[in-house]
């Protein structure tokens, strides 16, 4: 893994790089990457895996005016222009996934492929989603999976000294971007059609963040989109269950042109 600064206008963005083949860009989610996900080790493997943090996140700045997830997406379309990257998989993680859609929705001359995981980004009437600006980290940290011990030694890692600092930031850029209307585009949901790469989503079926209602959803407003739901995971299902995970993406990616076998 190579870490390197990039210049977008007035934003400096650390954006981390691993692997070679096709481009894949990973949008990462509300809790950033400080702990890198071993997924990504996984999928350097076969493409290069290129990695930022958002804005206000990690070691990127963020400037004054952004204040709005379409600023992300322009961002980061005018980083794949900028590393003159062509036919990029986008996979998207919560926050990361509304990124990708926004993305999406403006342009896909450069994309690939675009893969949802637990994908913020619509509101669905009657379909519970926790408020993570109303709980305790390591209340939330709990919430993110499944599986109780898991989720106990997430908490515990998350009241952890050395992460307090960095949660706090990830927690207001997170508020920027996501407190109103909570983590959510009401017009977004209106141009999900324009989508016209092949499209994933992953789901855990235990998911108490957002919960599987907004998966079906996503699937009726994306003509094509492929729906896979992991049954024994939370709202990380690529860290919860990273085999099962990673056999969906390999089966998704592969075939799509230029892709490697």
């Amino acid at each position: 893994m190579r870490t390197e600064t990039i210049q977008l206008d007035d934003c400096s963005l650390a954006v981390r790089r691993s692997g070679t083949g096709r481009p894949l860009l990973w949008l990462h989610g509300t809790d950033g990457l400080a702990e890198w996900p071993a997924i990504l080790d996984r999928l350097a493997e076969r493409f290069e895996v290129i990695a930022p943090d958002h804005p206000g996140f990690g070691e990127s700045t963020i400037p004054e005016w952004m204040d709005d997830i379409s600023d992300l997406a322009y961002l980061y379309l005018d980083l794949l222009q900028k590393l003159a990257l062509e036919d990029v998989h986008v996979v998207g993680h919560s926050l990361g996934g509304w990124i990708g859609m926004e993305m999406a929705v403006r342009q896909t001359q450069r994309l690939a492929s675009l893969t949802l995981i637990a994908s913020a980004g619509i509101h669905v009437k009657g379909a519970a989603k926790a408020d993570i600006f109303m709980i305790d980290p390591d209340e939330q940290a709990r919430l993110a999976y499944a599986d109780p011990a898991r989720g106990e030694a997430a908490a515990e890692r998350a009241g952890a000294a050395k992460y307090q600092e960095i949660a706090i930031a990830n927690r207001v850029a997170s508020a920027r971007f996501g407190w109103n209307p909570r983590f959510h585009n009401p017009r977004l949901g209106r141009w999900l059609h324009r989508i016209d790469v092949p499209k994933l989503i992953i789901w855990g079926e235990q998911d108490r963040v957002f919960a599987p209602m907004h998966a079906d959803a996503l699937q009726r407003a994306m003509p094509g989109a492929q729906l896979v739901t992991i049954m024994d995971a939370g709202h990380l299902p690529h860290v919860e269950c990273l085999d099962h995970t990673l056999t969906v993406l390999n089966e998704f990616l592969p075939g799509r042109a230029g892709a490697m076998n």
